[in-house]
């Protein structure tokens, strides 16, 4: 953990710093081939599906054509990876997008070996200053608008959280929807399971059957599939997804969902490509740039949940409000942020502590 923190906190300096300037020769619209890694199907209803429709927003915003996107999905975070990559350098990709943390090794090494091809990973921390950067957004600004809505919702203040892996990524965004929650309801609690896997579908299935079994009443998650939310469905709870709008996988469950835009990021990427001015900035992107937001509220939110979460965005929006405001103590009874205090984006990106109230199950 003290190795990742410590290659968080060089990407938060990066992130600083702004564009290498150095850029790549123009590449004809016409001529130029794009390609993905993907960890699932397209039908997995979540991550993928909705990466997948960032990568036809991009192509139909740009006016590529099929053969100019080449897509390799069900790529495990294994040696997989790497022979994926290779046969999309081979296929002469000129950008090449791998959406999953466990990537972002293989693509570095890959980066160092083939300079004239650009290499873009989602929700990593590692770079160069030349053809290798990441992506992500602030999903943690939509991660605590669907707090509120579980916090107005629940009614035995008992909620549940299916969580993939122990990163900061996992821990800031599972500690902003809490402290959305507890902005409307400072009496609930949050048992969380981690599941070590971002794509399973029957695991994500079985940790969130142990959450309900625990009692908990509005079940949310960071995993890839609709599964968690299917399984609060069957319980006759409720249930925040992630990455899409999961109401069709929980009509009677779901509540809403902190959901991507990837097209956001995408097209920016490849039409800089095109242009000759893509260079290997980090992008972190929020509500303010389209990239993340939450999905339409559902007839099954409690009263009031629209009005306090439109109050909650506007103050986001224009900047009178960071989500992590101080005081903020984790869940050892330590004081993490000072009262007056509010983390940057920076510090965000570096957490590894829990907030006051969350239990590891």
């Amino acid at each position: 953990m003290k190795k990742l923190l410590v290659c968080v906190l060089a990407l938060a300096m990066v992130l600083s710093m702004g564009a290498s300037a150095l850029a790549f020769e123009p590449v004809p619209k016409e001529e130029i081939k794009v390609g993905f890694v993907y960890i699932g199907d397209i039908s997995d209803g979540g991550y993928t599906m909705a990466h997948h429709n960032g990568t036809l927003a991009m192509q139909e915003a740009l006016g590529l054509s099929d053969d100019q996107i080449i897509i390799k999905r069900n790529v495990p975070e294994t040696s997989d990876c790497e022979i994926a990559l290779m046969e999309l350098i081979e296929q002469g990709c000129d950008i090449i997008f791998g959406i999953s943390f466990g990537y972002m090794e293989y693509m570095a090494d890959l980066a160092e070996q083939y300079p004239d091809v650009i290499f873009s990973h989602c929700s990593g921390y590692m770079s160069n200053d030349t053809n290798f950067n990441n992506y992500f957004g602030r999903i943690y600004e939509a991660r605590y608008l669907t707090g509120i809505a579980a916090g107005l919702r629940t009614e035995n203040n008992h909620l549940g959280y299916v969580a993939a892996m122990q990163t900061p990524e996992c821990i800031y965004s599972m500690n902003a929807y809490f402290l959305g929650a507890r902005s409307v309801n400072p009496d609930v609690t949050m048992d969380v399971t981690f599941t070590n896997t971002w794509y399973d579908p029957t695991i994500e299935r079985q940790a969130a059957i142990a959450l309900l079994d625990r009692g908990v009443d509005v079940l949310a998650q960071h995993q890839d599939t609709t599964n968690p939310v299917a399984a609060a469905e069957e319980r006759g709870v409720w249930a925040c997804g992630y990455n899409a709008d999961m109401t069709e996988a929980g009509p009677n469950a779901h509540l809403t969902a902190p959901i991507w835009d990837w097209g956001a990021y995408l097209t920016d990427a490849v039409q800089k490509v095109i242009d000759g001015t893509w260079t290997s900035e980090n992008v972190l992107m929020g509500m303010s740039e389209g990239m993340v937001d939450i999905s339409p509220l559902t007839k099954n939110v409690a009263e009031g949940t629209a009005e306090a979460i439109e109050a909650a965005r506007a103050s986001i929006l224009d900047g009178s409000f960071g989500v992590f405001v101080g005081p903020i103590y984790d869940n050892e009874g330590n004081l993490r942020v000072e009262e007056g205090q509010t983390l940057t984006p920076e510090e965000i990106l570096a957490i590894d502590w829990y907030v006051e109230g969350i239990t590891l199950v």
